[in-house]
């Protein structure tokens, strides 16, 4: 693996791009992530591991089947590759990611075997932040239409502003229902920092009348039941594809439950530094995606201000009479 992570170039070796093929360049990268222990790196059910943004890759490259060259990933191809998930209904946002891996890939390429070129990966506009939120009510009521089983982890997920991931790798020893808290260890976070999580005690009664074996938090099936919860409460739409036996779905996401867990937190008036140890959020910028301001936000802003400048409004009300 070091040989292939040195590379040629680091021997003074020239490499022509018809000799590199897209296999190689996969697996530098799979290196490259193994090396700097990116938590990204997944495993597949058969055990190998892979970056799920690369699986759109190896289907177009037709990866193991088909040796394709970096003399052939051109700026064709990569258009190429754009208009078929284009044509799939994938959104700029999940294309990126993709064409992300890919320009590492040929980073990688043209540093490890001194390429003399390689071809440039523009990155499609990103969509506007999604602003996808539940209030208390449609909570509730899509609660209502969930299965049992997942109930406790879509309650979780929703105000704690946690990701979907470390939730469903919490085992039960991490769990303190007499203080209301989860703790989260190192190895199971995203930013590698544990965390202490509290619990709603609405999800401690849930939690208290389920068994201490298995897992904490169930998730079969879970995209199934979301979206059909979801369709059943018009907070999403399944609509079925003629002559097929699958459907196409559109409206709330489960990540939007993270939306509005940092919302929730806001609205409570938890100091931001606090909400952002409860989601597991380092970078500011992103928690401020994440924490959405709709226009009852702005309505109450405006209520407030209004309440606040009245006894003044009515002083300057009395003084205008007075002089009229």
């Amino acid at each position: 693996m070091l040989r292939t992570l040195m590379g040629d170039a680091d021997r003074g070796v020239t490499t022509r791009p018809e000799g590199i093929t897209y296999a190689r360049i996969r697996e530098d990268l799979l290196a490259s992530y193994r090396n700097k222990g990116h938590k990204s790196l997944g495993t597949m059910a058969d055990g190998t591991e892979t970056i799920y943004p690369l699986i759109p890759l190896d289907r177009f490259f037709k990866h193991p089947e088909k040796n394709t060259t970096v003399a052939r990933i051109t700026h064709r191809t990569v258009t190429d590759f754009v208009a078929s998930r284009q044509k799939q209904g994938i959104g700029n946002a999940a294309i990126n990611n993709s064409l992300s891996l890919l320009r590492r890939m040929l980073h990688l390429a043209k540093r490890n075997y001194n390429l003399p070129f390689v071809a440039s990966i523009e990155l499609l506009k990103p969509p506007p932040p999604r602003k996808g939120f539940l209030s208390i009510a449609d909570f509730n009521r899509l609660l209502a239409a969930l299965p049992r089983n997942v109930r406790p982890l879509i309650t979780f997920l929703y105000y704690s502003g946690c990701r979907k991931g470390e939730a469903c790798a919490i085992r039960w020893d991490q769990v303190d229902l007499a203080k209301a808290i989860v703790r989260l260890e190192i190895e199971q976070t995203k930013t590698s920092e544990a965390r202490t999580i509290p619990l709603p005690n609405v999800l401690v009664e849930m939690l208290r009348r389920q068994p201490r074996t298995g897992p904490v938090f169930d998730s079969s099936n879970l995209r199934k039941a979301w979206e059909k919860a979801c369709d059943a409460t018009g907070l999403g739409k399944c609509t079925p594809v003629e002559g097929k036996t699958y459907y196409l779905y559109s409206g709330l996401m489960i990540h939007d439950l993270r939306r509005s867990g940092a919302r929730n937190l806001r609205k409570a008036g938890i100091p931001e530094s606090v909400a952002m140890k409860i989601t597991g959020h380092k970078d500011r910028s992103v928690f401020d995606r994440y924490d959405i301001v709709d226009e009852q936000d702005v309505r109450e802003a405006m209520k407030r201000v209004e309440q606040a400048a009245l006894p003044v409004v009515k002083t300057t009300r009395r003084l205008l009479r007075g002089k009229s």
